[in-house]
């Protein structure tokens, strides 16, 4: 069975709690329990690791090529300005689908630029929950 990481950023745990009009109402936790379950109806084993700590993510990026074949990740507020999750995501040999809950585009004007985007497979964005699901699918898809 192919495995797959989700790699969550900073904040991502206070889904549920915080800007529930942008995030909606479900936990972080429950989504994270969906994610694993989406994954096995797709025949993927999936682990969700969340972190408010960009060395963390990074180090992370770093394994992820050694034990997974594919990754997901919602890099949140890190997606607009962190290269060295770029450069981490460049330097692994395995496929990243970039994920937002909210369309990032229709935000804030900072929101709108992604610096992880050109070293990922593709970018989904705005489908709350539904972004996850997603690139669950692309991944299988890709992972063929």
């Amino acid at each position: 069975m192919k495995r797959i990481l989700v790699l969550l950023g900073p904040n991502l745990n206070m889904v549920g709690i915080r800007e529930k009009g942008v995030y909606g109402a479900e936990s972080a936790d429950t989504i994270a329990a969906e994610i694993v379950s989406c994954a096995a109806d797709n025949e993927l084993e999936a682990v969700v690791y969340q972190s408010n700590h960009e060395g963390d993510l990074i180090d992370n990026i770093h394994v992820s090529r050694l034990e997974f074949d594919g990754a997901i990740i919602n890099a949140g507020a890190l997606t607009h300005y962190s290269y060295a999750l770029r450069d981490a995501i460049a330097a692994v040999n395995i496929p990243y689908v970039e994920v937002h809950m909210s369309n990032i585009h229709a935000r804030e004007e900072f929101r709108h630029k992604s610096v992880i985007a050109p070293v990922c497979v593709g970018q989904i964005a705005g489908f709350g929950k539904l972004s996850y699901f997603l690139a669950i699918h692309a991944l299988k898809d890709i992972l063929k």
